[in-house]
């Protein structure tokens, strides 16, 4: 048998228990959601991981490489990114790349607002979601799909020039999951929406984050965003990963542990990274994955690549 081969079938009995089908080879099509933009996790890892478009970035991807190395797993992660665009650019721009081969997974997403132009309109998405899902299940028809409901913006919701001001942090976050649920009704056989932020606004009504950053950062609470108010901070993309590694593996991202290597390699504290990793698993268990299963053997202490910094 082929030596892909042998992977790919070793890869899918190690999580056939979890009921999700392993990919040996995952992309991630985004902007600078998927990339990181504002925190260090925009180049980390980046030799771990695949850009097409040769820009060296590491991102999201990286990490979630990380998270599935730690956890005993093989992928082969790429990604295709461009800031500032939804899925309706990849398409028009980039199709070429994206189907020059026949992916076992997808993980994509669209602008931050739905629609640049028309804030919260979730039409383009639902077209261009759709229409991605073509090109890809053109090359591989058994393609594991899934789109990622993306964060609220700080930005948008406080601001008096943003599409949402006005309104609470929750409402931005509900307008883009709808968004998000409708592109993947439209488009039969997606798995289900990763629910980024959602997370978030669970981070923010357990008081593990801050719901504002404008007014400053309540004592005890991480920022998920930067400094910009509309990125990710280190602790929003690492709360985005730990989403996205549950959603795809059906492993449960506590069992990462506190002293995840990822988590201490990027500056976070033992407590900040449990407790991410406890709202990503509740929001998980809440979306309806209610069959985490723990990574085995469970990880004790720093992991060996870490040794070197400890």
């Amino acid at each position: 048998m082929p030596r892909r081969s042998t992977a790919r079938l070793l890869l899918a009995a190690v999580l056939g228990v979890a009921g999700h089908a392993q990919a040996a080879s995952i992309l991630f099509i985004g902007n600078s959601f998927t990339y990181a933009q504002g925190s260090p996790v925009h180049y980390y890892r980046a030799t771990t991981v695949t850009d097409l478009n040769g820009q060296g970035i590491g991102g999201m991807p990286a990490l979630f490489k990380s998270f599935t190395t730690e956890a005993g797993l093989d992928y082969d992660v790429y990604l295709e990114t461009q800031g500032g665009v939804g899925i309706d650019w990849h398409l028009a721009n980039r199709s070429d790349v994206i189907g020059q081969r026949p992916w076992d997974g997808v993980v994509m997403h669209g602008y931050s607002t739905l629609d640049a132009r028309k804030p919260g309109d979730p039409a383009l998405l639902v077209d261009t979601v759709r229409r991605m899902s073509a090109l890809l299940r053109a090359r591989n028809p058994a393609v594991e799909i899934r789109v990622m409901a993306t964060w609220p913006r700080a930005d948008q919701t406080y601001d008096p020039h943003g599409a949402w001001y006005g309104k609470p942090i929750d409402a931005m976050a509900h307008d883009l999951r709808a968004g998000y649920d409708k592109a993947a009704a439209a488009t039969p056989g997606l798995k289900p929406v990763i629910p980024v932020g959602d997370a978030w606004i669970r981070a923010i009504r357990t008081g593990v984050a801050d719901a504002n950053p404008y007014d400053g950062i309540d004592a005890g609470k991480v920022d998920l965003w930067t400094y910009d108010h509309y990125h990710a901070s280190t602790f929003g993309y690492y709360l985005e990963t730990l989403v996205v590694f549950g959603s795809v593996t059906g492993l449960d991202p506590r069992s990462l542990g506190e002293n995840e290597c990822s988590g201490y390699e990027l500056g976070l504290s033992r407590p900040q990274v449990a407790a991410l990793e406890q709202v990503a698993f509740d929001q998980l268990v809440a979306d309806g994955f209610d069959k985490l299963v723990p990574i085995k053997p469970a990880k004790a202490g720093v992991p060996d690549r870490c040794a070197a910094a400890r």
